[in-house]
Order: structure tokens, then C-alpha cells, then sequence
């Protein structure tokens, strides 16, 4: 994995003065092959049962640090810092094993118009000798100025069928599993220096953990889309809710207002 501690550090220090209105042409490309250990740790953190077979939002921390490469890197228009990221969609179309070499891509794409400022995509894919059999679309925010808001009826929370206590160390546990070691996962005082009065949950992780919720479900081809709501402050706690659909799953987070809406079709 990329030091990512580094790029980080890189972001802080450079980033703010980027401005520019087109993604670089750009991709990284990685050959990489499973640590049990780590596959392990993430699977632990996340409340995946340890196995051969690769959870479905695994890969995406395998290219988390080629993704973070690309945002740091030449020609980038916006700073790291404050970059929100609004949606992940992953499809696979069969299970990945541990022991398979797997071959990663990464590229930005589609800048494009949001009401609140700017938008684009980090699409990852994982080739097996040659054929793809997973992509990760990633979908991050630039907001820029400040864009009206209707007012919205408030929504009550659906009923939850589990509830989920979340410590307040794991940020830090999912940062040592997947890389990401943004500042406002790991501390309060970091946190706090980026607006936020406690340290947030990953968005991937509260992914990840709502999907483990339906391991033992689910077919061998499918997608999870999800729209990532509001931070999860840590320490906190919440429900979880599920209900079938046609071909699939709905599901949510919520607290006291919606964190996570997510679909798995097939």
C-alpha cells in the first residue's frame, strides 16, 4: 500500500491552493496479491466472518492508496481536505479469493455540475488474468459557495432490526485495516480542526459493516449502491434496518437522522 501517512501530510501542505475545472487524464495501475493478516483485521472491524472469499468492499481498500495517489497528484483541481465523499457503488461478478493475484486499475472521471458545487468519480476495477470482475465507482463532492436548501418534511427513521454500538477508538481500528487515515477518524482535537465535535466513522466502513449484516445472503454476482447521508459521530450508536425487495435489499443507518441509504440488487 501507498504511504498514505505521507500523502496525507502532501494534501495538507499543497492542496489549498489548487483551483482548476478538468480531472487530469490519469491512472495507476497495481499488481497486488491478499495478506491473510490484514484481510483478517479488516474482516474483524468490519463484522465479517474470516474466510477465503473476499468481502465485497475489501478491493476497495486494496486501491485506496492508488486513489489517494491520483487525488495528490499533478494536475489535480481540488484540495484533499474537505473533498466529501457522497456515494460508492461496487459491482462484482463472482466471488474473489484470497490466494487470487488480482490487478487494480484507478482513474478519475466525470467532473460534472452538483447543486451544492462540483462532483467527479474515482473508478477502480479489479482484472483476474485479464478479466474484470469488480468495479468501485466512488463519488466525491467539491462543494463550493453555498447552495440553497429546500426545507425537507422531517422523515421518521425506519424500525431498526439491530442496533449497533460504535467505540470511540474505531476510527483508528478502521484506518489500521484500510489505510484511510484521515484526520477527522482518529481524534476529537483532529476532528474538531475540520469542523467536526467528535471524530466520524468512515463512510466505507459503515458500508462495509451494513453489508456483513447480510453475509450468508447473497448471491455470488451483485452490486451495493449506497448515498452516504451524515457523519456518524463516535462514540454514538445506530439502527440498523433492512426490508426485501424484487432482486434484493434495501437497507439504512440511522440516529436521529439518516447516515446511509444503500440498495444491493443483483
Amino acid at each position: 500500500m501507498a504511504n498514505l501517512t505521507l500523502l496525507y501530510a502532501k494534501a495538507a501542505l499543497t492542496g489549498f491552493t489548487r483551483r482548476g475545472d478538468v480531472l487530469p487524464e490519469s491512472s495507476l495501475d497495481a499488481e497486488v496479491t491478499v495478506d491473510p493478516e490484514h484481510l483478517a483485521r479488516y474482516d474483524k472491524v468490519c463484522g465479517f466472518g474470516v474466510r477465503d472469499e473476499l468481502p465485497i468492499t475489501y478491493p476497495h481498500v486494496l486501491g485506496f492508496g492508488l486513489q489517494i495517489r491520483l487525488m495528490t497528484g499533478p494536475g489535480f483541481p481540488f484540495p484533499l481536505p474537505g473533498l466529501v465523499h457522497v456515494a460508492n457503488r461496487i459491482r462484482q461478478h463472482r466471488p474473489l479469493r484470497a490466494t487470487e493475484p488480482l490487478s487494480l486499475h484507478v482513474a478519475l472521471t466525470d467532473l460534472r455540475p452538483h447543486e451544492r458545487g462540483r462532483q467527479f468519480d474515482v473508478v477502480t476495477t479489479v482484472a483476474v488474468d485479464g478479466e474484470e470482475v469488480w468495479v468501485d465507482v466512488s463519488t466525491y463532492l467539491r462543494r463550493e459557495g453555498a447552495a440553497a436548501k429546500e426545507p425537507s418534511p422531517r422523515a421518521e427513521p425506519p424500525e431498526p432490526t439491530a442496533r449497533w454500538r460504535l467505540p470511540a477508538d474505531l476510527g483508528r481500528r478502521y484506518a489500521d485495516a484500510s489505510g484511510d487515515r484521515n484526520p477527522i477518524h482518529l481524534h476529537p482535537l483532529t476532528a474538531k480542526a475540520f469542523g467536526f465535535p467528535r471524530a466520524i466513522a468512515h463512510g466505507m466502513w459503515s458500508k462495509a459493516r451494513c453489508v456483513a449484516a447480510f453475509e450468508g445472503r447473497l448471491p455470488d454476482a451483485y452490486e451495493v449502491d449506497v448515498r452516504f447521508k451524515a457523519p456518524i459521530l463516535l462514540p454514538g450508536e445506530v439502527g440498523f434496518s433492512s426490508a426485501p425487495t424484487g432482486d434484493g435489499w434495501r437497507f439504512a443507518l440511522w440516529s436521529s437522522r439518516p447516515h446511509l441509504e444503500g440498495v444491493i440488487s443483483g
